[in-house]
């Protein structure tokens, strides 16, 4: 399917005819963008010294899903200022869920429903940090506001830790997926599909299995979906015989994917499964307990062996798509013999499982028997991570911002000591606060968990507030649409990526697809009328 590029811009320019600029200056372009009331003094929410304003930093379901509990819990006695760097909404939906699981994204309707509330002033591309680029600190944040969350995700990843891991062809799984969803920071991943024959994934949870998906099934599967543009035209060029190694350090039955994920790549895409070594799907005895006892265990071992047996008949090479599942093998080096010192190959060591971890948990140790993976591309899918954000402690070993039930602390704890006392105002959510693990949903009780500590904390919110620069209070959304505007912050509003939604959405009926991303800022903020 050819990309529908031409239709998006006549649609775009068509929806951006009709919105009349602001000529009232900065502050009241900002505002006007961020669909503030532009006839309503900027004090008047400050006035009431009851309510309270709360910034989100991260518009993410972990985000959402926290403004929802506060919205319920106080009425109209808040106002939530949602920040995000980019100019559009959702973090994890729009640039982390595969293009083919589509009803997952159904979400973002609830999602749209919380944002366009009264209570409720969604910023979009509003950079909070420290430094060149960005366009406010977490300081002036908290300053106007009575409480910050922090929501911004995980947008970082673990490393391998093995020669060869730096340079072309070696990409964290997150890249890809962020390149493949339109990501504006993934939009030139330096990537040819049409050169790549083999690929070796390391991991075998279920981001490993959606990009081994979109490697595999045939282009055709992605014709309707709003998978970016530029992602499509490369699987469509690329053709279809391919073969994916999925890397796994133990085997099938500590697999961390799930079955109705495995399931789906093994028989909807047209692949053919394989082992390199029959031992490969061989399980211990305190596998089989493992097995016994979990259903989800299992399950897996069960698909994937069914899968191999049903492919033994399918020959290898030619057109083939061709999945290799690498159990009990452990990457050490990124091999690279290739022109130019491209990737050749991932040298892996067989390993062996033994109840060596804590409490007799299964853990993968080196055999010293090594072989090579042929592949002209290595993906990273061994975790995300998150990245630290100045003025905030972070725990660069786990990843995360420490806190108790999602109360920034104001120092990492240390082994053995009582935890740090917690930093007033500031809060965690999400991937941030627990780790990169789960599905969406998690996040509905995690931000539970973090909108019941600001509950708890109300009174000494509010009490705070009162002793700063404002008499009546901090002045929330309000407050922080005047810093911006004054300083030329092409700031998004909710109208604004209404805008941009409606021309994606146009322009992908026009091609027969959900949507057509645009994967550039500087485009979104034209169409969103702030640029």
């Amino acid at each position: 399917m050819a990309t529908a590029g031409p239709a998006l811009q006549a649609v775009s320019g068509l929806l951006f005819a009709g919105v009349r600029r602001s000529s009232g200056g900065l502050l009241l372009q900002t505002a006007r963008s961020c669909g503030l009331a532009l006839g309503r003094s900027f004090a008047t929410d400050a006035a009431d010294s009851g309510k309270l304003h709360v910034c989100v930093v991260g518009a993410g379901p972990a985000g959402f899903y926290t403004i929802d509990k506060l919205l319920k819990r106080y009425g109209d006695k808040v106002h939530v200022t949602l920040v995000d760097r980019l100019p559009t909404p959702f973090g994890l939906v729009r640039s982390g869920v595969a293009p083919d699981h589509q009803d997952t994204k159904n979400v973002t309707n609830q999602f749209s429903g919380l944002a366009a509330d009264p209570r409720v002033t969604f910023l979009g591309h509003v950079r909070v940090g420290a430094g060149p680029g960005a366009d406010v600190s977490l300081g002036e944040l908290r300053e106007r506001h009575h409480a910050v969350v922090l929501s911004y995700g995980a947008e970082s990843d673990r490393r391998l830790g093995i020669p060869g891991e730096d340079g072309p062809g070696v990409l964290s799984a997150r890249e890809l997926v962020w390149w493949y969803n339109g990501h504006p920071d993934m939009r030139d991943l330096p990537i040819d599909l049409t050169q790549v024959r083999s690929v070796a994934i390391c991991g075998i949870g279920n981001v490993a299995l959606d990009c081994a998906r979109a490697l595999l099934a045939p282009a055709a599967r992605f014709g309707p979906t709003d998978l970016a543009a530029h992602a499509l035209q490369q699987l469509q060029a690329s053709g279809g015989g391919r073969e994916v190694h999925l890397v796994a350090r133990r085997g099938p039955v500590q697999a961390a994917c799930t079955p109705k994920e495995l399931k789906e790549l093994l028989t909807e895409c047209g692949v053919a499964a394989r082992v390199a070594a029959p031992e490969q799907l061989s399980v211990s005895a305190a596998d089989a307990a493992e097995m016994k006892a979990t259903r989800i265990k299992r399950r897996v071992h069960e698909l994937v062996s069914k899968g191999v047996a049903d492919s033994k008949g399918v020959p290898s090479g030619g057109e083939a798509r061709e999945l290799y599942f690498q159990f009990y093998r452990s990457p050490v080096e990124v091999l690279r013999g290739g022109p130019g010192g491209s990737v050749s190959g991932l040298k892996v060591e067989v390993t062996e499982v033994r109840p060596e971890g804590p409490g007799g948990a299964p853990v993968a140790v080196g055999s010293g028997r090594f072989e090579t993976l042929p592949c002209q591309l290595v993906l990273k899918s061994i975790g995300y991570r998150g990245l630290p954000m100045e003025g905030v402690p972070f725990d660069a070993k786990k990843g995360v911002v420490p806190n108790e039930a999602g109360r920034v602390l104001q120092a990492v704890p240390a082994a053995g000591a009582a935890p740090p006392a917690p930093e007033p105002g500031l809060y965690v959510v999400g991937w941030l606060k627990r780790g990169p693990t789960g599905i969406i949903g998690t996040n509905l009780v995690d931000a539970e968990d973090t909108a019941a500590s600001v509950i708890a904390d109300t009174d000494a919110l509010l009490t705070a507030g009162r002793g700063r620069a404002w008499p009546q209070g901090p002045a929330g959304a309000p407050g922080l649409a005047a810093l911006l505007g004054g300083r030329g912050a092409a700031a998004v509003g909710w109208g604004g990526w209404r805008r941009l939604d409606e021309a994606e959405v146009a322009a992908g009926k026009a091609g027969g697809r959900a949507r057509e991303k645009v994967t550039r800022v500087p485009e979104m903020l034209r169409i969103a009328g702030v640029a």
